[in-house]
């Protein structure tokens, strides 16, 4: 029974409202987390219990379908919580987050180790029901089916206690390393304490600077946060090259300063925990285990694939920094290229070679009319219609709701929450989060999406500008978006973006061409004082420098994936330092160039198991990308309607209710081919 505290925690009632109900920010509070989780877990496990104990012969639906609709509550609850992890972050949050995240991981060993559910979806499995199912039923009980088989349901007594002990313990590691890092970013910056120390800085930028300083109470003129979005420009614009130093030195050191956020212990811990449980599950290590379930499916297969490009990235790497030092040799400066002059260099070469100045650019890269340029483009792709709404609660003052809708028939497919501007307590970088998942199960369910970024707000009275990257980011992120808003399945664990991790950043990273399409430039790349267009010479100048400094790009990433994938196919205790500077010396990693995640600071392989032996996924998926681009030139172009349609009904519709490589063919007519990104890439292609 509810007792009196529960009936009255806002985290345990419906979310209500239009739209199915929306999340009631304005009545949460951090002390509701803690009652309200362990009273939803109790009901999970309870309703768990009753579906396994069932006495009836299994079916579809007193087994699977009953799963599927076990947790509402604590779907609820774990929706608003990861808002609050990754844009709330306060030191009472914290306390919450340690105890209560090892509790949420126990859910799951509770659920995939008890052997009477077990047995009755094995038996439903191997039963000539299944051939009566529908094919995305038969699809959801295979997922469940091998779900389990992979966490283990087949261990003895012993073993599973073993895996649920090592579970609980990652869950604790996950959420230490994530806020060591965070701590990190918060309270590291570097300092402006003259006007020459903003020489070279734009202008929003030098003023976004002065409101940090001013927001952090700092008696100094202005200063640059540790956070990605803050870091790169400064990197790129500063000239005060003893500076740049000092700013790259505290971002790439993030999390390895043997401080209390040193983050090395920790990653160590979680990778030999890794290990041990890929032993008990039966593999020989834990990328084995990892990519059991993503198309890949073989290590092997990724790394050829990093090498079949590396070594024409890092050719390109050389060529660019032997041009960016013929620079540094004109000017007479008497240093060899580092890593905290590359982006500064490679801005100069960009000017010299293509007469294009990233500062030219980012005066018509104004966030608001980027993002109407989005809604745009999703609505000549997809008939999407945005229409913002204003009596939605949100968590901050920042975030903002749009209605997603058919502009067609009107009729709502979703929401969009917006939270664009970088803060403390927030995580850095820019995701794509799902707080409600579209279904059907019983009833329409619309999907309930978000876009986060770390943008700098600078002064209110003026427009934010943004850097052609940032620009490709927000739109690789609302292609994230799109997947989960355009979903049509029955079944939740199906919908959306819960697809293969490898095959999940193909429509996002297949957004981003959008951005360069003349018709997107030219309505909504405004110049932010004269709102005239980009001019067309400026749009060729971007068209001929698209592919420069990709070998930057594609080496920074390459290297993070090589490092990655090689954590996880040990099952020795690593020294970081060390393993890193090993198998950076393998491969040969430009000494101008570092990772662009070094391993103290790797949060997307240490801070849960998302692409934990996976970061090589957004290489895999760009592979996919390049090839499905293709079909949009090798028809009407970028706004091709057939085959937008058939993108739609192929592959963001149907969330993963069919294999993913079948869903690809079905879109393309043929497996994606790697020839495709070399192309892309501007690399050779080797017949």
């Amino acid at each position: 029974m509810k007792t009196e505290s529960n009936l009255d925690n806002p985290l345990l009632k419906d979310w209500s409202g239009a739209y199915g109900g929306v999340p009631d920010f304005n009545a949460y509070k951090v002390s509701d987390f803690k009652p309200a989780i362990e009273f939803a877990i109790k009901e999970k496990l309870d309703e768990i219990d009753a579906i396994a104990n069932n006495p009836e012969t299994p079916t579809f639906d007193n087994t699977i379908k009953a799963l599927e609709l076990s947790g509402e509550k604590l779907d609820r609850i774990h929706a608003v919580y990861g808002i609050y992890r990754s844009n709330l972050s306060t030191p009472e949050f914290n306390v919450v987050d340690v105890e209560m995240s090892p509790k949420l991981a126990e859910i799951n060993d509770k659920l995939y180790q008890n052997d009477k559910m077990f047995s009755r979806i094995e038996a439903l499995y191997k039963s000539d029901e299944k051939k009566n199912l529908t094919k995305e039923q038969q699809r959801l009980l295979w997922l469940y089916y091998t779900d389990f088989v992979r966490e283990g349901a087949e261990l003895n007594e012993q073993e599973k206690d073993k895996v649920a002990k090592i579970n609980q313990e990652l869950a604790t590691l996950f959420t230490s390393f994530s806020q060591k890092l965070l701590a990190e970013e918060n309270d590291q910056y570097i300092e402006l304490k003259t006007e020459a120390d903003f020489d070279g800085l734009p202008e929003e930028f030098k003023n976004a600077a002065i409101a940090e300083a001013k927001e952090r109470n700092l008696k100094v003129l202005g200063c640059i946060g540790n956070t990605r979005s803050s870091i790169e420009p400064f990197l790129t614009f500063s000239n005060r090259r003893n500076l740049r130093e000092k700013a790259f030195d505290i971002f790439v050191k993030r999390g390895d300063n043997k401080n209390e956020n040193d983050t090395n212990e920790t990653l160590v811990r979680i990778l030999k925990l890794r290990a041990e449980k890929a032993k008990i599950l039966g593999f020989d290590n834990f990328a084995q285990w990892s990519l059991l379930n993503k198309m890949a499916k073989d290590p092997q297969k990724t790394l050829e694939l990093m090498e079949s490009v590396w070594k024409p990235a890092v050719e390109k790497v050389k060529n660019d920094v032997s041009a960016m030092q013929e620079m540094v040799d004109r000017e007479g400066g008497n240093f060899k290229i580092q890593p905290w002059d590359y982006r500064f260099y490679a801005e100069k070469v960009r000017k010299a070679q293509y007469d294009l100045d990233q500062n030219e650019i980012k005066q018509y890269l104004q966030l608001e009319n980027l993002r109407e340029g989005m809604f745009w483009t999703a609505g000549e792709l997809f008939d999407l219609g945005f229409k913002q709404l204003f009596d939605v609660p949100v968590y901050h003052a920042d975030v903002r709701v749009w209605e997603v809708n058919n502009r067609i028939t009107g009729e709502p497919i979703g929401l969009w929450y917006f939270d664009p501007y970088a803060r403390v307590g927030k995580r850095s970088g820019a995701w794509m989060n799902s707080h409600r998942d579209q279904q059907k199960i019983n009833g329409k369910v619309l999907p309930i999406v978000s876009n986060n970024c770390n943008f700098i707000k600078g002064n209110s009275n003026e427009p934010v500008l943004i850097s052609w990257d940032d620009a490709t980011t927000l739109f690789h992120e609302f292609g994230h978006a799109l997947h989960g808003l355009c979903s049509n399945v029955t079944y939740p664990s199906l919908s959306g973006t819960s697809v293969a991790r490898d095959y999940v950043e193909f429509p996002s990273q297949l957004l981003e061409h959008w951005l360069a399409v003349p018709e997107v430039l030219n309505k909504f790349a405004l110049h932010y004082k004269t709102n005239e267009p980009l001019s067309q010479s400026l749009v060729e100048r971007i068209g001929k420098a698209a592919n420069f400094n990709e070998g930057f790009a594609t080496v920074e990433t390459i290297s993070s994936s090589f490092v990655d994938m090689k954590l996880h196919l040990t099952t020795e205790t690593i020294d970081p330092k060390f393993f890193e500077e090993k198998v950076l010396s393998e491969i040969n990693m430009p000494a101008e160039i570092v990772m662009r995640h070094r391993i103290p600071q790797f949060a997307h392989i240490f801070s849960s198991d998302g692409y934990a032996a996976g970061y090589y996924s957004y290489l895999w998926a760009d592979v996919i990308n390049a090839d499905a681009y293709e079909a949009f030139l090798e028809g009407n172009g970028p706004f091709d309607k057939n085959v937008s349609e058939r993108l739609y009904k192929t592959v963001l519709s149907v969330g993963n209710t069919i294999d993913n490589e079948e869903m690809y063919e079905n879109f393309r007519g043929h497996a994606p081919k790697s020839d495709a990104l070399m192309r892309a890439r501007n690399f050779p292609v080797e017949s």
